[in-house]
C-alpha cells in the first residue's frame, strides 16, 4: 500500500493567479514540490465544471480549456498539457457505484484546474483527471461522495477541490486593488477555520445554516462545493492545516486547506 496523499482544498482566485508570482501561487509550488510520495495522479474536483450530473475526464489527453473572458492574450495562450488517465476514471466510476458516472471525452482541464496545477507541478507531467460537481445535488451529496473516493489517498492519487470558500463576484473589486476585506468575508473565512479545526463537518456541509454571512460568501454554491469533496476524503483525527489564506478583491477567499 502507498504512503496516504493529503486531501487539499485550494482557493484559485483570479484566473490571472495561472501567470503570478506571489505569496498564493509561491505556497501552491512549495506543496507541489513537498508531496512525499510524488502522486501518481490527481483527481480535480473544480467549479467550473458544474453541470446537471456527475461524469470524469476519460481521455488520454485533455485539453486545455480557457474558459473565461476579458483577459490579457497571454493567459490565453498558456497550456497545461497533462496527460490523463483512463484508468483513474473506471476506478473512480467504480468507487462511485451505482452513481451514474458519465465518461466524458470531450471537457478536459479547465482554469480551476490548471491555473493551481500549473504551480503545484510546473512539468505537467502527473496524470489529472477531472470530476463534475452536480449541480442538481445538494451539499451533503457532495460530501458523501469525498467519503466514498477517501481510498484513492492511499493508491497514489492526489485528491484536489479547486473552488472558493468566499466567492461573491459582485461585490468584488474589479480593477481597484488593493481593497479592504467585507468584514462578512473575514468572519464567514473565519468561521470556517474554526468548524474544519474543531472536526464540525456537519455545520461546514450545511454552510447555508452559518448565516447571513454565508449567504453573501456563497450566493452559488459551485466555488464553495468542491471543498466539500476534500472534506470528505479526509480521515477522522487527521490534521487540517491553511497553507494560505487572504481576501483578494475584497470578496474572494483564497483559504486553502489541507488534509494530512
Amino acid at each position: 500500500m502507498s504512503a496516504r496523499l493529503p486531501a487539499v482544498f485550494l482557493g484559485h482566485g483570479n484566473p490571472m493567479n495561472a501567470l503570478e508570482q506571489n505569496a498564493w501561487t509561491r505556497a501552491w509550488a512549495a506543496l507541489g514540490a513537498g508531496l512525499e510520495p510524488r502522486p501518481r495522479a490527481v483527481l480535480a474536483i473544480s467549479a467550473h465544471w458544474y453541470i446537471p450530473g456527475t461524469a470524469v475526464t476519460a481521455m488520454a489527453t485533455p485539453r486545455t480549456i480557457h474558459d473565461f473572458g476579458g483577459f490579457p492574450r497571454e493567459l490565453y495562450a498558456v497550456r497545461y498539457d497533462a496527460p490523463g488517465d483512463p484508468a483513474l476514471a473506471e476506478r473512480i466510476a467504480a468507487l462511485l457505484a451505482p452513481l451514474p458516472v458519465g465518461a466524458d471525452l470531450t471537457w478536459g482541464l479547465d482554469h480551476g484546474t490548471w491555473s493551481v496545477l500549473r504551480h503545484v507541478f510546473p512539468r505537467a507531467d502527473v496524470p489529472v483527471v477531472q470530476l463534475s460537481i452536480d449541480a442538481t445535488r445538494p451539499p451533503a451529496f457532495h460530501y458523501e461522495l469525498g467519503v466514498r473516493l477517501r481510498a484513492l489517498r492511499e493508491a497514489g492519487v492526489l485528491i484536489l477541490g479547486s473552488g472558493n470558500v468566499v466567492h461573491n463576484l459582485n461585490a468584488y473589486a474589479w480593477g481597484r486593488h488593493p481593497a479592504e476585506p467585507y468584514d462578512w468575508a473575514v468572519r464567514f473565512e473565519s468561521t470556517l477555520r474554526a468548524r474544519l479545526l474543531a472536526g464540525d463537518h456537519l455545520s461546514v456541509v450545511d454552510y447555508s445554516a452559518l448565516g447571513e454571512d454565508a449567504l453573501l460568501a456563497a450566493p452559488t454554491p459551485e466555488h464553495y462545493l468542491p471543498l466539500l469533496y476534500a472534506l470528505g476524503a479526509s480521515f477522522p483525527e487527521e490534521l487540517v492545516t491553511f497553507p494560505t489564506d487572504g481576501i483578494d478583491g475584497g470578496s474572494v477567499s483564497m483559504l486553502a486547506v489541507r488534509f494530512g
